[in-house]
């Protein structure tokens, strides 16, 4: 029985642990990717050959009363990705995914990065609330020991060399982790350069765990599993295929004509595996889904659906954790968004193979991995039916006719917003500390818009309710061709320098960023 007929069969049943109608059946509809595929130049594995890794936990170097001390290291490494080939990556302590930090919320974390590569490297924290000084702003760089900083030509951004700030060997990134439990990931922003240094492997999950999140009944230990979603393409030697108008990312930017709207792959890899398989119990798995893809968005199904209930049971966003669990019979996901969601298997019969599918590729980028459920276990988890108090979340409204700020995303290499490209000199807003602002986005094509140091709640799209995957707190929103969406949040913290963006990484890198300067 396909997956279109087993869906229609059980519109009834999607109403499980008291979540609503799952979000394919609630206007949220398929959409293309934006971008340029580009085609693997050697044979790549055979689906579902490879066992799920995953990506090591990051022991502290030292602790205090009130920090943990961790160091990493940006270099050069090798992985067996691809048949007969050992593919260089570019990663954090030389792998890829990096590794996972797991910190407290409350407890302050100190990172000393280092670079060893002969490109300059800044690092993001990715949904973290963070003094400017640590939230790796495009041009607070780390160069190699023994290197300057190359000055190179950017074609889209108005670039001033002299405003970087560059560190030699290594910096310290503070993070003080004043937030709630969330699914966070650190990542390459070099300014003009994001999109090849990532694509290269310089990203790694990093989780912040609370009380609250502790105490809830959700699956916990081999049964939590961080997912790292990534496509990639391999050139003739089994090297990951990027289209950089200069390979060795320091004389010029940008990517060949034909890629401004966004780099494709023709694999799809999980946690640095192409197409794994994970064999699982029949039982709960807690997922936390992160696509890390440079422009590619996803719309996640499981292939055979289960009998009965949602596929997905949301319990948090990029933010956290929601109020209540929400189910979903299919999940899209946009460039940076993560979606922490159960899956029940206890659905399927031991021997049973169910594969996640991505229902907007084709071919190889229409598979995503496979679960095997080898084995019977016991299982104590269970999905509260409520989950987290999201404090101020419920107060942050406004008039949605009148919002604070317009943005609009446009252009095509250089990518704009408000028909400027990114100057580092200029500051494009200048919300206040602790003021609370509307901003309305727009876009002509496909955007993954992403603010940096606040969480926001989306208000409405077009001036309708939000879609599904919008509920709770969010750091980026997808929005499709000619879209339009209201956002609220509260400018709390820090004041100093950050940026917003659009999370495709080659238009980011083609000038769609622009400054904010909380005063």
């Amino acid at each position: 029985m396909g997956v279109r007929r087993r869906t229609l069969l059980r519109l009834g049943a999607a109403s499980a642990l008291g979540v609503a109608v799952p979000g394919a059946l609630a206007g949220c509809e398929s959409e293309p990717v934006t971008g340029k595929a580009l085609t693997s130049e050697v044979p790549l594995p055979e689906a579902f050959t490879t066992e799920l890794p995953v990506p090591p936990v990051l022991r502290p170097v030292s602790s205090d009363a009130t920090t943990d001390y961790y160091e990493i290291t940006a270099r050069r490494g090798g992985a067996r990705i691809v048949p007969g080939h050992e593919t260089e990556v570019w990663g954090y302590n030389g792998i890829f995914p990096g590794p996972t930090i797991e910190s407290r919320s409350g407890r302050r974390v100190v990172v000393t990065h280092r670079n060893e590569l002969p490109v300059p490297t800044t690092v993001h924290l990715h949904g973290g609330h963070t003094p400017p000084d640590s939230d790796g702003y495009p041009t607070d760089v780390i160069v190699r020991t023994g290197d300057s900083l190359p000055h190179h030509k950017s074609p889209h951004s108005v670039m001033d060399h002299g405003a970087f700030d560059v560190a030699t060997g290594r910096r310290q990134y503070t993070y003080p982790q004043d937030q709630r439990a969330a699914t966070l990931w650190y990542h390459d922003h070099r300014m003009d350069f994001t999109g090849p240094q990532v694509y290269k492997g310089l990203a790694g999950f990093h989780l912040i765990r609370d009380d609250e999140d502790d105490e809830l009944s959700l699956p916990k230990g081999d049964k939590e599993i961080p997912l790292m979603i990534t496509d990639r393409a391999f050139d003739g030697k089994g090297q990951f295929r990027y289209p950089s108008t200069d390979p060795t990312l320091r004389r010029e930017s940008g990517v060949d004509d034909d890629f401004m709207d966004g780099v494709l792959g023709d694999a799809i890899l999980v946690n640095g595996a192409v197409w794994p398989f994970l064999e699982v119990s029949n039982t709960r798995y807690r997922f936390r889904l992160l696509n890390a893809s440079n422009a590619r968005r996803y719309e996640l199904a499981l292939d055979p659906p289960p009998v009965d209930g949602p596929a997905f049971v949301q319990v948090g966003s990029d933010g956290g954790l929601l109020d209540k669990p929400f189910g979903h019979e299919t999940l899209p996901i946009a460039q940076a968004e993560r979606f922490d969601v159960v899956v029940d298997f206890s659905k399927y019969q031991v021997g049973d193979k169910v594969t996640l599918i991505n229902r907007i590729g084709a071919e190889g980028t229409a598979r995503v991995m496979q679960f095997r459920v080898t084995r019977k276990e016991r299982d104590e988890s269970r999905v509260p039916e409520r989950l987290s108090d999201l404090g101020v979340f419920g107060e942050l409204d406004g008039d949605q006719e009148n919002p604070d700020r317009d943005f609009e995303f446009s252009g095509g290499g250089p990518w704009e917003i408000n028909k400027k490209f990114f100057d580092v000199n200029r500051i494009d807003a200048e919300p206040k500390l602790g003021a609370t602002e509307l901003w309305k986005v727009r876009t002509d094509k496909h955007h993954p818009v992403h603010l940096h140091l606040v969480q926001f709640k989306v208000l409405n799209r077009k001036g309708r309710p939000p879609r599904p995957t919008d509920r709770g707190w969010k750091d980026t929103i997808d929005l499709s061709p000619s879209e339009d969406a209201v956002v609220v949040a509260r400018w709390t913290g820090y004041r100093g320098k950050y940026v917003f963006h659009c999370h495709n990484l080659e238009h980011e890198d083609m000038a769609m960023m622009a400054n904010i300067q909380v005063v």
